[in-house]
């Protein structure tokens, strides 16, 4: 299976609440440069930040759960 990036943070609490919410909802993902960003918070506009990424198949519900915590539903 190939993972996509759906999103990207710059702040290792909030990569992890969303990674969390998508992780209780069944959505296959993980934080790609999230060792690399929390260790040298510098290099992380070089790199583009903390990468979520998720199983291709499943971004779009993945996509959809994120949209809904944030709108508050």
């Amino acid at each position: 299976m190939n993972f996509v990036h759906l999103r990207s943070f710059d702040n290792y609490i909030n990569a992890n609440i969303q990674l969390g919410r998508l992780q209780d909802e069944g959505i296959n993902c993980h934080l790609q440069d999230e060792y690399t960003t929390t260790i040298d918070p510098l290099l992380s506009n070089a790199i583009g930040g903390m990468k979520l990424m998720v199983y291709e198949s499943q971004a779009q519900r993945a996509i959809k759960i994120l949209e809904q915590a944030n709108s508050g539903i």
